[in-house]
């Protein structure tokens, strides 16, 4: 099944981390954050991807078309009719990714729309190039295909904005948790599964945001479900964000990794 992944907003609220790539490429580690959620993926056999391109889109390109020289040891003959030898090898050797231009300033309804044509009438997976999380993509599919609506999200826990102390009646702090998981109600995580019937509630209008009128009609035609999800999921929205990530993923206990 094919993966759509949402990958052309501005990303205003994490310039700071960085202004000259796309937030999608912003880094965990050694890989940018939408080269992770397509790992996690690829770990349950899906492995054809379709990235919706906008903002600074042509950087997603460049890494994807780099990518054996990105992730691969090689040998370069130099001079004319020189070759590239290349030394070692990389586990995405059976991917395929599709790079679609949806527009600078397509909203996220627009570019779903833009990429119907490489979907071919299927139901398709889709997220946002922003996110990750430990969602068994398996019973998420088993749950979509278990009830024949529409579309299905799924719905998680926020993190919490701060730290949570936890103490003993003494007032003794006994732990800290960094990011908590709010206890409150669900959100979007993104991590859809989609019928093809989902182009019926969407339009070619730049303005369209997803989020807005399509979901809002789905909800009132009784064709939207959540999937609960009560692992971890976390959004790279903000510096903060960013450095929690990194240091997950620095001191091996990163939730997503395969």
């Amino acid at each position: 099944m094919k993966v759509v992944i949402l990958a052309g907003g501005f990303g205003t609220r994490i310039r700071d981390v960085a202004d000259d790539i796309p937030k999608p490429m912003i880094p965990i580690g050694r890989y940018p954050i939408i080269w992770h959620i397509m790992k996690w993926y690829a770990k349950f056999g899906h492995k054809e991807f379709v990235l919706c391109l906008g903002h600074k889109g042509h950087t997603i390109k460049s890494f994807f078309i780099d990518y054996e020289a990105h992730t691969r040891d090689i040998t370069l003959t130099l001079g004319s009719g020189g070759a590239i030898e290349f030394l070692s090898d990389h586990d995405e050797s059976d991917w395929r990714v599709t790079l679609a231009d949806t527009g600078l300033n397509a909203m996220t309804g627009a570019r779903i729309q833009r990429i119907r044509k490489y979907v071919q009438g299927e139901e398709f997976m889709l997220t946002y190039g922003d996110g990750v999380g430990d969602v068994d993509i398996e019973q998420l599919l088993a749950f979509h295909r278990s009830h024949g609506k529409v579309l299905t999200v799924t719905g998680v826990r926020p993190p919490g904005r701060f730290g949570e102390i936890e103490t003993r009646g003494d007032g003794i702090v006994s732990g800290f948790n960094e990011k908590p998981q709010a206890t409150g109600g669900r959100i979007s995580g993104g991590y859809f599964v989609a019928s093809p019937r989902l182009f019926d509630y969407l339009d070619d209008r730049e303005d369209l945001v997803f989020e807005r009128g399509p979901l809002e009609a789905l909800v009132r035609d009784k064709q939207l479900m959540m999937y609960e999800h009560g692992g971890f999921w976390q959004p790279m929205d903000t510096s903060r964000d960013y450095q929690f990530l990194n240091a997950l993923y620095a001191e091996g206990n990163a939730p997503w990794v395969p």
